[in-house]
């Protein structure tokens, strides 16, 4: 049971709160009889990390976490291949330890992690934010709500991979680059990962005139969500109601994995207001496996990339053995935009009717291509 309310002052505030606007004072409470993926929860930094020590702000900003800092995060889990695992405590008392589990500010019990880091930093927890009234404050507090409807959309680019660093966000901010540059009003979306802002800000960095995440859902992370149809679906009609002409989406992590990425593409309305799909592979057996195991769901990938592409060799296999085509977003992002295009043009539609046009004339594609 929650106890009395104590207010104090954090030092740094993790970006996983940051739907909820909370400032450096906060109220808490000791402890909880349970907790749910979301708490909001007061910690202090015990040690330090060589490998994995800065906390991103809501602004996006890095600070360095130091011993005997006062951190706002929220529990959560993650199942990261080549980063840490980490649970929700089914409670949680003043004085327990728990982990830093990823920048954002995701916080909880972590059982192991990539062979490249050091161990995650370890934190005591000092209490659970709560309202006056003492009740726990969780970021689904601030949460879209979930959407079992998509309704009209823009066309959406599906951008998809083996697994965290194929190169899935190098290609979202191309192509959101490209088709900015080609004069298209552009929105994005991550829906699936752990609670970060670093890549939705990359995004609007690169041009994207609003972002959304899994994060505006309430989610730390898609670890735990049987379906990410609704929670994407309300996503995109967010994106939608700054009247996009495209929506690129990057689905973080893997098609197979811990991230529920795989219900995305059981759905079939998502499906259907995909007009491209690009996947992302480090090598060819990758690339392979990522085309056959989507085509035996009844989808087909339109264009590889990632880093199975970095060498122009990648790109002749892929085309000539595989027979999809291929291109690298770093070395050809004009080429890659290009090839969504070509998939992108059929799928417009009268009441888009004139958008189309300047992009592919600007990009020398066209709908045929």
């Amino acid at each position: 049971m929650n106890t009395a309310i104590n207010v104090i002052d954090v030092d740094k505030i993790g970006s996983a709160t940051s739907p909820l606007g909370l400032t450096k004072t906060i109220a808490l409470v000791s402890g909880s009889g349970s907790t749910s993926a979301g708490d909001v929860v007061v910690v202090r930094a015990l040690t330090d990390s060589a490998t994995y020590n800065m906390l991103e702000l809501p602004t996006g900003r890095l600070a360095k976490i130091n011993p005997g800092d006062l951190l706002l995060g929220v529990l959560g889990r993650r199942r990261a291949l080549k980063g840490f695992v980490g649970d929700v405590p089914p409670s949680l008392q003043s004085g327990d330890q728990l982990h830093l589990l990823n920048m954002g500010g995701v916080i909880g019990l972590c059982t192991g992690h990539h062979s490249s880091l050091s161990d995650a930093i370890k934190l005591e927890v000092i209490g659970l934010a709560c309202d006056e009234a003492g009740r726990v404050l969780n970021i689904a507090d601030a949460a879209l709500p979930p959407r079992t409807t998509l309704g009209d959309t823009a066309p959406i680019v599906m951008i998809a991979g083996t697994s965290m660093n194929s190169g899935k966000t190098y290609a979202a901010t191309e192509l959101i680059k490209q088709a900015t540059r080609a004069g298209l009003r552009v929105a994005a979306a991550k829906l699936s990962g752990v609670a970060c802002l670093r890549d939705t800000l990359n995004m609007a960095d690169h041009g994207a005139v609003t972002t959304a995440s899994f994060l505006d859902c309430g989610l730390p992370s898609t670890v735990d969500v049987a379906d990410l149809a609704p929670s994407s679906k309300a996503i995109i009609a967010r994106l939608n109601e700054s009247h996009p002409d495209l929506i690129v989406i990057e689905l973080g992590d893997g098609i197979l994995g811990g991230y529920s990425v795989d219900t995305v593409f059981a759905d079939a309305e998502l499906l259907e207001a995909t007009a491209a799909l690009v996947f992302c592979a480090s090598d060819y057996v990758g690339a392979w496996g990522g085309i056959e195991l989507l085509r035996r769901r009844g989808v087909e990938v339109d264009v590889i990339s990632g880093s199975v592409t970095d060498s122009k060799m990648g790109e002749d296999y892929i085309q000539s053995q595989f027979n999809v085509p291929a291109a690298n977003a770093r070395r050809e992002g004009n080429a890659l935009f290009d090839l969504v295009m070509a998939k992108v043009a059929p799928r417009q539609t009268t009441s888009q009717e004139g958008w189309i046009a300047p992009a592919l004339v600007t990009a020398g594609a066209s709908p045929s291509s």
